[in-house]
């Protein structure tokens, strides 16, 4: 590749997109930075996107790269955050940074950045491309512990094919260690984590301001009411924190666990032990699930599935039905969340996924 190309870098003010553009940079790039503003902060809030850009500017400055700056948060709303509203009333429970990556850092991005002038874009996540059979792949990261092919199954080809991944083959620890010793202000700032647009707030409280919550009973599995919630919305299949179920007469002392909800009747089912069988799940449906590359995959497919981020994945099988694609385990997966998706491996390759609709036991 010609090192005489111009690499706009989607700078976030962290690490990991920091050490990218230094290291394109002394590759001999035509190295620029790109500062997205995805959330529009009242009046009120600590404005953390200001904070990012000022260490995304210092770390620019110390590069000699020029720094853009664009607003997407209107796209933002209507592509992502709607829909992350609209999953959350269902009671499902969405994963939003998926959703960003495909409309807004790989469609809104890199549609800015090649109007500005870009031959390829970059950004700093941990995952690697690779040219087989004429088709750019998505590939694991080396470092297996932050790889975020999970997060990227629903960025197509066409998109990859204009991207560079510069951290695909460092540790989390080498690239602070390049942060270092290249004196970056931000070697030592922490790892963004949650939610972008909800940050060190309650997510109750949040989305309070936009659904209306109404506290209902929790029931055990012989339906016994034990407790009660704060709307069955808020909870996660799987969720142990923030139940406040005291001691119940009869039972043992052990922590509880949310294997059901019920949105229609505002009820949440719990049992107790963090691997009963009523957490176990055999199998999902999705209701369409996205291929990374036009290939023609045949069917039943044979691969492995994640179903979150860090989930060791899981041999499946995949086949066609009537409304959606049904995925069966090759063991007991514990605790899946409707609305979280699973995503679909070859070995290191990822292939795509989709959104989980339904599991089944």
């Amino acid at each position: 590749m010609s090192k005489s190309k111009t690499i706009i870098v989607g700078m976030s003010g962290g690490v990991d997109s920091s050490v990218s553009a230094l290291l394109l940079k002394e590759q001999g790039y035509n190295v620029k930075g790109l500062f997205m503003q995805n959330w529009q902060n009242e009046a009120d809030e600590e404005c953390t996107s200001e904070i990012d850009f000022k260490d995304a500017s210092a770390v620019c400055d110390l590069l000699d790269i020029p720094l853009h700056r664009a607003n997407f948060a209107d796209e933002y709303w209507d592509k992502v955050f709607k829909e992350f509203l609209s999953e959350h009333k269902k009671g499902r429970t969405p994963n939003p940074d998926i959703l960003c990556n495909r409309e807004i850092k790989f469609k809104s991005f890199l549609d800015y950045a090649l109007k500005i002038g870009a031959d390829l874009i970059a950004t700093g996540h941990y995952a690697n491309l690779r040219e087989v059979n004429n088709h750019t792949h998505l590939i694991r990261a080396k470092d297996r512990d932050k790889d975020q092919t999970y997060f990227l199954h629903e960025v197509k080809e066409e998109e990859f094919k204009k991207c560079i991944f510069p951290l695909a083959n460092l540790t989390k620890p080498e690239v602070r260690e390049i942060a270092i010793k290249n004196n970056l202000s931000i070697a030592g700032k922490k790892d963004s984590v949650g939610i972008c647009f909800i940050g060190e707030r309650n997510l109750k409280d949040f989305l309070n301001k936009f659904i209306t919550f109404k506290k209902g009973p929790i029931k055990d599995e012989t339906g016994n009411v034990i407790g009660e919630h704060q709307g069955s919305i808020l909870y996660t299949e799987g969720q142990r924190q923030g139940l406040h179920i005291g001691g119940v007469k009869g039972r043992d002392e052990l922590p509880w666990y949310v294997y059901k909800k019920d949105i229609l009747n505002n009820e949440i089912s719990v049992c107790q032990g963090v691997n009963n069988q009523l957490l176990m799940n055999s199998g999902l449906w999705l209701e369409n699930i996205n291929f990374i590359n036009e290939i023609d995959y045949r069917f039943p497919l044979d691969c492995s599935v994640q179903i979150r981020h860090q989930h060791t994945p899981i041999d499946c099988q995949v086949t066609i039905e009537n409304d959606g694609y049904l995925i069966k385990f090759a063991e007991s997966i514990r605790a899946i969340a409707p609305g979280q998706s699973a995503v679909l491996y070859s070995k290191d390759i990822c292939l795509g996924g989709g959104v989980i609709a339904k599991t089944f036991k």
